[in-house]
C-alpha cells in the first residue's frame, strides 16, 4: 500500500488552485482581525472618534415673532425707567448723554444684574451669524426641523424677567399685569403649536434659563426639554417643599431638572480676565465682596461672614454690583490668593467666574454644588472644595487656606489660566453678531447638548410605543 500513494502522490499536484485562494484568503481574513483588535484595544470607544466630536449638532431655530428675542432688547433701550433694585442703572441714567440708535441688533444690558445671565444673548448671536462666519462653531444652523438634532427656542427668558423685576409694580409672581407671563404664554402657545413638539412632546427643544426665576409661571410645561440652568437651587427649593424639614432630604423628589438632561452653563463673569503673565504678588489670604444678608437663603453665607470678618488677612467687604463696587472687586480678587465663593440666593454665581478670570483660586464652600462643564473639565484642579461643616468650624477655614505652599498655589493659577477662556461668552462684537471663541463658553454648551441627545431619541421613541391612554410617572435622577 505505501508504494501506491506514493505513486499517488507523485501523479498529484502538491497544492491545487483552489486551496491556494483558500490560504490566501484565511491569511488575508486573519490580518485584518489582528489589525481591528488593535485599533479597538486602543481605542476602546471606536465609534466616538475626533472627526465624529467635530462634525458638531444640528440646530433648528424656532421661529418666534422678533419681539420674543430682539424686540425685548429694543423695548429696554427705548425705555426712560432705571432698574429700581440698583441705586444707579448704567443703562438709564438719570441724565441721559446718549441713545442707542435704531439696530438689527442692539447690545445687551449693562445693568450686573442682567449682564451676568446673558448666555441667552451669545448663544442666539452665534446662530444668527452668517455662515461663512461660523467656521469654528460647533451648532450647525439647519433650517428644517427634520434635519435637527434639537429645536432651540430664541426666547430671551432672562431679560424678559429681569424687565419685569426690575419696574418695581411688584407685579412678579402675579399673572395679571405681568407681562413677562404674558410673553411666556405666547412662547409655549407658539412651540406647542408645532410638529416639532408634538414629536417629541418638547424633549429635544432647549430653552436658556439662566436666571433663577425664568419662565417661572411655566415650568412644569417644559419640564420634559433640555434646560440651560446655572444651577438647580431655585428648582431643587420648590421640589423639596414637601420634605418637612429644615434641611434637604437625601434623594429630592424632583421632574423638571436633572443633569441627566439639562445643561449646567456658567454665569457671564462680569471682571476683567487677568493673563497669568501679568499676575503679581498677592497681600490677602481670602477675600470676599457680596452682600452679607440675602433674601433667599444664604445662612451659611452670614455665618462664615461672622467666623472670617475678624482674620488680619482676610477681607470682607459688604457691596453692590455698581461701578464702585466692580472696581473695588477688581482690586481685591486680584490682590488675593483665594476668593471665596459660599452659597447666596442659589449655590452658585458670576462671583466664581470673576475669580477664575482674575486668577483667584476659588474656595467653593457646598456640598450639594453642581458646575458648568464637569467631565470636561476639573475643578479640583484650580479650585479649592471645603464642606459646610469644615467651613463653619470656628478656625478651620483659614487654617486650612495658609497650609497651602507657594508652589500649589502657583500651580492652580496655572491651571485655572488654561481654562480662562472656557467660560468667555463676549465674542467682541457689540451687537453680539460674528465669530466666536472656538473654545469658549458657547462651544461648550452645544457639546454639552450633543450629549443628552441620545437620551433624548431614546425617550422619544419609548414615549412613541406607550399604548394609548398609558401613564408612566416622571422619575427623579438617581446618580
Amino acid at each position: 500500500m505505501v508504494p501506491k500513494i506514493a505513486s499517488m502522490a507523485s501523479t498529484r499536484p502538491l497544492c491545487s488552485l483552489p486551496s491556494i485562494f483558500l490560504s490566501f484568503s484565511l491569511l488575508f481574513v486573519v490580518s485584518l482581525l489582528f489589525f481591528f483588535s488593535n485599533s479597538l484595544l486602543s481605542n476602546p470607544n471606536p465609534r466616538i472618534s475626533h472627526n465624529t466630536l467635530q462634525n458638531g449638532i444640528n440646530v433648528f431655530v424656532a421661529e418666534l415673532p422678533r419681539s420674543l428675542n430682539y424686540g425685548l432688547l429694543d423695548k429696554y433701550w427705548s425705555s426712560s425707567s432705571p432698574d429700581s433694585r440698583i441705586p444707579s442703572d448704567p443703562d438709564h441714567p438719570t441724565r441721559k448723554t446718549h441713545l442707542h440708535k435704531p439696530d438689527k441688533y442692539l447690545p445687551y444690558p449693562e445693568n450686573p444684574l442682567i449682564k451676568q445671565y446673558s448666555a441667552e444673548y451669545w448663544i442666539m448671536g452665534d446662530l444668527e451669524t452668517s455662515p461663512e462666519k461660523r467656521i469654528g462653531s460647533f451648532a450647525k444652523r439647519v433650517f428644517s426641523e427634520s434635519d435637527a438634532d434639537v429645536v432651540f427656542v430664541p426666547f430671551f427668558a432672562t431679560l424678559s424677567a429681569e424687565m419685569e423685576l426690575g419696574n418695581g409694580k411688584g407685579s412678579f409672581r402675579k399673572k395679571n399685569g405681568n407681562e413677562d407671563y404674558q410673553r411666556q404664554r405666547q412662547v409655549l402657545d407658539f412651540v406647542k403649536n408645532t410638529e416639532a413638539w408634538k414629536r417629541s412632546n418638547g424633549r429635544d427643544h432647549v430653552f436658556v434659563l439662566t436666571d433663577p426665576v425664568a419662565m417661572w409661571h411655566v415650568r412644569e410645561e417644559i419640564a420634559l426639554s433640555i434646560l440651560l440652568v446655572v444651577d438647580f437651587g431655585g428648582w431643587f427649593r420648590q421640589d423639596s417643599k414637601s420634605s418637612n424639614g429644615t434641611s434637604l432630604p437625601e434623594r429630592i423628589e424632583h421632574t423638571q431638572v436633572s443633569v441627566i438632561k439639562d445643561v449646567i452653563v456658567p454665569y457671564t463673569h462680569l471682571l476683567p480676565r487677568l493673563d497669568l503673565s501679568q499676575n503679581q504678588r498677592r497681600h490677602s489670604l481670602l477675600y470676599f465682596k457680596g452682600a452679607k444678608h440675602r433674601h433667599r437663603g444664604g445662612l451659611i453665607r452670614e455665618k462664615l461672614w461672622d467666623l472670617l470678618v475678624d482674620e488680619h488677612d482676610i477681607v470682607m467687604e459688604e457691596g453692590f454690583p455698581n461701578a464702585t463696587g466692580r472696581e473695588q472687586s477688581i482690586r481685591g480678587m486680584r490682590n488675593s490668593e483665594f476668593c471665596l465663593h459660599p452659597a447666596g440666593d442659589t449655590p452658585t454665581s458670576c462671583r466664581l467666574f470673576d475669580a477664575i478670570q482674575s486668577l483667584c483660586i476659588p474656595v467653593i464652600v457646598s456640598d450639594t454644588i453642581e458646575l458648568p462643564f464637569e467631565g470636561m473639565i476639573d475643578y479640583s484642579e484650580f479650585s479649592v472644595f471645603v464642606s459646610v461643616s469644615d467651613a463653619l468650624t470656628p478656625k478651620w477655614l483659614a487654617n486650612h487656606l495658609r497650609r497651602f505652599s507657594e508652589r500649589e498655589k502657583e500651580t492652580f493659577r496655572s491651571r485655572m489660566a488654561k481654562v480662562q477662556t472656557v467660560f468667555v461668552y463676549d465674542n467682541g462684537q457689540a451687537n453680539g453678531i460674528g465669530p466666536i471663541e472656538p473654545d469658549g463658553a458657547v462651544n461648550h454648551i452645544w457639546k454639552k447638548v450633543q450629549q443628552k441627545v441620545p437620551m433624548v431619541k431614546e425617550a422619544v421613541i419609548r414615549e412613541r410605543r406607550k399604548p394609548a391612554g398609558a401613564s408612566v410617572p416622571l422619575r427623579c435622577q438617581c446618580i
